[in-house]
Formats: C-alpha cells, sequence, structure tokens
C-alpha cells in the first residue's frame, strides 16, 4: 500500500510515517521543515518533498495514487498569538490537503485535530460538546473539524478521521524544542540534577497519551467505516506529581518537585478525553498507562544521551 504523511519531519508525523514503512507500506513524506526536523526522518526510505502545505502547489510532485493520506502537518505551538497564520496553516492547510486528497481519488483521510477544541470545558470531554477553545490553536482545530465534516458531506466516496489528541509524549518530541511536552521538559531538568519545576501543586491533571498510543489509532483509523472525530486519550487523567514520581523512577533519582506561581488565567486545570466513541467507531483503546509509557520512554532517552 502507498501512503502520504504530511508534517512527516514532526513529532507525531515521523512516529506514523515510520511505523507505515515497518509494515512494508510506501511512504511518502511532505514537510516545510519550520518546525519538523531532518534529524527525525534518519533511515527513513521513502520519498521526502519539501513544501508549504498552505501552497496548494506543494502538492504537486506528490501527484499520484495513495491508499490515504496522514495529515500531521500544522503549527502546534499554543503560545502563537498570530491568528491569521494559525489559521491559514491550519485550516487551509486542511482544506489544501483535502482537495489534493480528492483530484487523486485518495478514498481516506486521517488528520490531527486536538484536545485543544476543549478548553476547560467539563470532564470527561465527549465528541458531541459544543468547542470552547481557549486560545486559537484550538479554535483552528475547531474549524478544522467543520471544514472535514462538511467536505466529507460532499465527497461522500470519501472516509475522513479527526483524531483529537489529547496530551501527546515520547521519542522524536525534542525538535519542537519549548513545546515539546511537560514529560520531555521535566526530563531534562531532572537529568541534570536539577528540582522538576512545577505550578502549585502539582494537582493539575492532564490525559496523558503516549506516543506509541497515538500511532496505533492513526492506524485503526484506516479501518473506520465512517468518517467520524473521536478524542485520543486514554479516558484516565493524571497530575504532575505522578509524572514526576514516574521519572523519578525511571531515572533512580529522589528529586522533589519545585512549586512555582502559574502566570496564566486561561490555564487548563484537567484534561480527560471520553475514549468510549473511539472504541466503537475505531476499534481503538490506550494501551500503554502513565508509569509504563514513561519508563519506556525514559529508556528511549536514555539510549540516546
Amino acid at each position: 500500500m502507498k501512503f502520504l504523511v504530511t508534517g512527516g519531519a514532526g513529532f507525531v508525523g515521523s512516529n506514523i510515517a515510520f511505523e507505515l514503512e515497518s509494515k512494508g507500506h510506501e511512504v511518502a513524506v511532505l514537510d516545510d521543515f519550520s518546525s519538523g526536523h531532518f534529524k527525525n526522518l534518519l533511515g527513513f526510505k521513502g520519498y521526502v518533498c519539501a513544501g508549504d502545505i498552505t501552497d496548494e502547489f506543494a502538492f504537486a510532485p506528490l501527484a499520484g495514487k495513495y491508499d490515504a493520506i496522514f495529515h500531521e502537518a500544522a503549527i502546534t505551538d499554543t503560545t502563537v498569538l498570530d491568528q491569521r497564520r494559525m489559521m491559514e496553516v491550519n485550516v487551509e492547510g486542511l482544506r489544501n490537503a483535502l482537495e489534493f486528497a480528492a483530484e487523486n481519488g485518495v478514498p481516506r483521510v486521517v488528520y490531527a485535530s486536538s484536545a485543544g477544541v476543549y478548553g476547560n470545558g467539563p470532564c470527561p470531554m465527549k465528541e458531541t460538546d459544543t468547542p470552547s477553545p481557549e486560545n486559537v490553536y484550538g479554535f483552528s482545530k475547531a474549524i478544522m473539524d467543520n471544514v472535514a465534516r462538511d467536505f466529507a458531506k460532499t465527497h461522500p466516496d470519501m472516509t475522513l478521521v479527526g483524531l483529537r489528541y489529547f496530551n501527546v509524549y515520547g521519542p522524536r518530541e525534542n525538535y519542537k524544542g519549548k513545546v515539546a511536552s511537560m514529560m520531555y521538559q521535566l526530563y531534562l531538568q531532572m537529568k541534570a540534577g536539577k528540582r522538576p519545576r512545577v505550578f502549585k501543586f502539582g494537582e493539575q491533571m492532564r490525559d496523558f497519551i503516549y506516543i506509541k498510543d497515538v500511532v496505533a489509532a492513526n492506524m485503526k483509523a484506516l479501518a473506520a467505516k465512517k468518517s467520524c472525530v473521536v478524542n485520543v486519550g486514554t479516558g484516565k487523567p493524571e497530575n504532575f506529581n505522578s509524572v514526576i514520581e514516574c521519572l523519578n523512577r525511571g531515572l533512580g533519582t529522589q528529586l522533589p518537585p519545585e512549586y512555582i506561581e502559574n502566570p496564566y488565567d486561561f490555564y487548563q486545570n484537567k484534561t480527560q478525553a471520553q475514549p468510549a466513541l473511539a472504541k466503537k467507531l475505531i476499534g481503538f483503546s490506550s494501551a500503554w498507562s502513565l508509569a509504563d509509557g514513561i519508563a519506556d520512554y525514559v529508556k528511549f532517552l536514555e539510549k540516546k544521551a
């Protein structure tokens, strides 16, 4: 089979590309390398095209038949305040990917949505909840879901699956820099012998999901029988104190947290996916607990150190 991964030099995209390749599939990657990194693709055997998804002509060298497109390219930095740029890249980029898919007879597009659409909404967060994003990133993802829904209505021969990622962490995220997961940020602090710094009093909760689960969800989406948007989370939120405990265990350290003031009035105190619809529509359920995911991740990071 043949697949295209946009944002394939990024965190999630590169993991998807390698998973597909490991299964013997032909894989092409499109990335503008603005936030992705070539080192995420070291060892990749497929075709790599440098291009900006906001430029419809960037897709031209990739014209051809694909069994599916995994659309991961996006601005994922939630601190970006340029609303026009965020909307151009995330929303218009998706439109270009969908038009390319339709023009080339691609039957399926799996794209990255986000739990950011829920903002500080009630938990557990359900796909039927009215989006209430706290920033333009979450808003862009909510509009992407609208675009995909409307496109699916006018293209009934295509299956479009949106995956609302919760708090993803794992290998190949280090090139995201300051927007890499708290798992990675805290690991770096603790690896340097520093006390891990978290907001008072480490009790904020997140639905942390390991990258291997996220890749598995993308693979499951290939068999979805109809267009849909589903959560990709564990349904089991954990707090930052638990994260630090797991990191201490993996590193063999005993570093206590340093609690600092939270300067953000829009900060999410809790995220939690309602995972039932994902299990029903694409057959996905999380397989990695927080403890197991962090242990696996720390082993990976320690080998790279």
